[in-house]
């Protein structure tokens, strides 16, 4: 089964972008995956914001990233824009850090209107790091989080089968008889 890193681009360690992005990773682990999480707020912040990838830490991020067949990335959306903290991360990756990767972006907000961050702000970004496909973005909205439960798992199943349909092995066919 594929490897899929959940990053979460939360500031805080006690959030509803934390639990989103937990719930999206125990049902990706329920369906077999191997799945990795990443804080981003844990990684040394000067190292961070200088993308200074010599730090060990800083490393260990983007081998992470690197070594993912699939990423999910959870933000909480301020001034209808996802968090530096995420853009911090996904600038020290290479270009086309998501080549060959599946994309799976979440976020939480306390407006509607933030819905639009998701499309306007955060997906031309992935889309300029060449993914294999990014997945419908799903949004949570703070006030109905509790009743978006199963809209969540039906987004992350989606996700998950559109990685597990691009990791599929190609069948052989077996030859022709003469």
């Amino acid at each position: 089964m594929p490897t899929i890193l959940a990053v979460s681009g939360s500031p805080s360690p006690v959030s509803l972008t934390h639990r989103v992005l937990t719930r999206a990773a125990e049902r990706l682990g329920a369906r077999g995956h191997r799945v990795d999480v990443l804080a981003v707020r844990t990684l040394p912040a000067a190292e961070l914001l200088a993308a200074d990838t010599s730090h060990p830490g800083v490393a260990a991020a983007a081998r992470r990233f690197a070594e993912a067949d699939a990423v999910v990335l959870a933000t909480p959306v301020y001034k209808a824009g996802y968090s530096g903290l995420l853009k911090a991360y996904l600038d020290l990756l290479p270009q086309f850090a998501l080549d060959g990767k599946v994309v799976l972006p979440l976020a939480t907000g306390g407006s509607l209107a933030h819905v639009l961050a998701l499309d306007y702000g955060l997906r031309p970004v992935l889309m300029s790091m060449k993914p294999a496909a990014v997945a419908e973005s799903f949004f949570v909205h703070a006030e109905r989080a509790e009743a978006m439960g199963d809209l969540l798992d039906s987004a992350t199943d989606r996700f998950a089968e559109l990685v597990e349909a691009l990791h599929r092995p190609a069948r052989r066919l077996a030859p022709a008889a003469a």
